[in-house]
């Protein structure tokens, strides 16, 4: 990624805008992303994690209290701790908002994409899903996926609001793959 990427993804987290990071397929660096991206909250500030700090969402709704909560994935199967779908997805992002912001990744390639599986998938209402701010899109690259020779940041989207479970996406950057450079906009 580029300093302007660095900058857009510490800026979201130190404003506690809620966020979303997605890759397709596996092992992009979803997890790593988002532990750098949190790891930039002043010391202190509480970050807690369905699945890994518990399962009690409202007492970890109030833990977070100033801080984060984390779904470290949306996912059709329970394949690690904090693999969730469906009425636990639903009541986490009813719940943030007040205080609490939230981290949360999956797999999709786009915003459309992620939003369809937020939105119709784990039938999150618009207003609920509108409080993601921003999507960090990952790439993997190299012949076998299961052993990515590089990863990239290949676009970040600032999210202007959820209708009908479609996002009004806003392309901030993105990584040219023909030229092989970052790029700011459209």
């Amino acid at each position: 990624m580029t300093a302007d990427i660095a900058k857009t993804l510490r800026d979201a987290v130190v404003g506690r805008r809620s966020f979303l990071v997605m890759a397709v397929p596996r092992l992009a660096g979803k997890t790593t992303v988002m532990r750098a991206m949190l790891a930039e909250l002043p010391r202190g500030v509480p970050v807690r994690a369905i699945g890994i700090d518990g399962d009690d969402i409202d007492a970890l709704l109030a833990e977070a209290r100033g801080g984060y909560f984390v779904i470290p994935e949306i996912a059709e199967g329970p394949w690690a701790p904090g693999y969730i779908r469906g009425a636990p997805v639903r009541k986490i992002f009813h719940g943030v908002g007040n205080g609490v912001s939230l981290a949360a990744a999956l797999h999709a390639p786009d915003p459309e994409t992620a939003f369809q599986i937020i939105c119709v998938a784990n039938r999150v209402p618009d207003a609920d899903a509108a409080k993601i701010s921003l999507t960090v899109y990952l790439r993997s690259l190299g012949a076998d996926w299961r052993e990515p020779e590089r990863r990239v940041v290949a676009a970040v989207h600032g999210i202007d609001g959820v209708t009908g479970g479609k996002p009004r996406a806003r392309l901030l950057h993105h990584w040219n793959e023909r030229t092989n450079r970052f790029e700011n906009g459209d």
